[in-house]
């Protein structure tokens, strides 16, 4: 697992990516898991985590547009 000290989308994402299966921690947002290169949440997750899950996943959509362009 690892863990992020600030909140930086551009290189949680370029983690998960390069990782593709596991866990992140991000100092004060949270624990997060991802899995086939996408950070998961539930449906009942609060709207501060579905938030930063969501954007992390943006950010992983626009590496993987970059890298086939």
């Amino acid at each position: 697992m690892r863990t992020f000290k600030d909140y930086n989308a551009v290189k949680i994402a370029k983690y998960v990516k390069s990782y593709f299966t596991g866990q992140l921690f991000i100092q004060g947002e949270g624990r997060f898991e991802f899995a086939q290169g996408k950070v998961i949440f539930s449906a009942t997750a609060p709207h501060h985590y579905k938030r930063v899950a969501s954007q992390v996943n943006r950010e992983i959509k626009a590496l993987k547009s970059l890298a086939v362009a």
